[in-house]
């Protein structure tokens, strides 16, 4: 399976940037960077990238570069602007298709929209068709999403918050494995499975930890339900309020060991967790 992931526009791309200074460019290839480290971990996907940190590529060129190495899917990642340059209400998340809406297009546009919703809580602005350069000149599913406003006051918090960048990430990536059967990797044999050790329970200000995340939602409806999920599934979870998202922690340890097998263990449950220490 080969999936390429294409942030849009560049550092050195003229006007696309929040009215408050931030370049689309911060954004997308962050995003990028977290799936392509989540994508990893489902066997036989290579991953590439349509972009460059060392320059703008242009549009031809991504699309011929994907074209060459006949990937499978395309995955164009932007965030959205309305006006003239200052600040709008216009907000929420769209996703597009070519304007024939291809089948395989179609199917994973949809997915990838319903997972950011869910995910993020912003506006469902919904599936659309556009004759987008990335979308018509392209020979496999493709599609193009706007992850927010960067000319919203609100969203742009977001944008610029890490967290809502992985949950991003986690969304597009939750979607290509629904859409393409993937299978995450098998842990290796010198990796036995036992059961995860017991978390400690820490407060989000408490320093020193590796803490394990298990979801993070704009949302608080839908952090308490994966939260009550996970305890009947025997964990011990937690929802706190962070960055203009309601996380659910699922265990922080003193051991990066632990913390990575209390991951795997959610891994092995569907989930995307992802570690951090602070």
């Amino acid at each position: 399976m080969k999936i390429m992931l294409d942030a849009g526009h560049g550092y050195s791309t003229p006007g696309k940037r929040s009215p408050d200074g931030m370049r689309e460019y911060e954004f997308t290839r962050s995003v990028a960077n977290h799936a392509r480290s989540l994508l990893n971990n489902y066997r036989d996907v290579t991953v590439y990238f349509a972009h460059s940190d060392q320059e703008d590529v242009p549009l031809q060129e991504r699309t011929n570069k994907a074209n060459s190495l006949k990937v499978d899917a395309y995955v164009s990642i932007h965030a959205n602007a309305f006006g003239s340059g200052g600040w709008t209400s216009a907000k929420g998340i769209e996703t597009f298709v070519y304007l024939t809406r291809p089948r395989g297009s179609n199917q994973l546009a949809q997915k990838i929209q319903r997972n950011l919703i869910v995910s993020t809580g912003l506006e469902d602005r919904g599936v659309k068709t556009a004759d987008f350069h990335v979308l018509r000149e392209t020979n496999m599913d493709a599609v193009l999403i706007e992850a927010g406003f960067m000319t919203n006051r609100e969203e742009i918090k977001l944008l610029r918050s890490d967290a809502y960048r992985k949950a991003v990430a986690e969304a597009i990536v939750k979607a290509l494995a629904d859409q393409y059967n993937l299978n995450r990797k098998p842990l290796k044999p010198s990796q036995p499975v036992k059961p995860a050790p017991t978390p400690t329970r820490t407060s989000p200000s408490l320093k020193g930890f590796y803490k394990v995340q298990a979801g993070a939602f704009k949302n608080r409806k839908n952090a308490d339900e994966l939260a009550e999920s996970l305890q009947k599934d025997g964990y011990s979870p937690y929802v706190y309020k962070q960055d203009g998202f309601y996380k659910v922690q699922a265990g922080a340890f003193k051991d990066k060991e632990n913390a990575e097998e209390l991951a795997e263990k959610l891994r092995r449950d569907k989930l995307n967790p992802f570690i951090y220490f602070e």
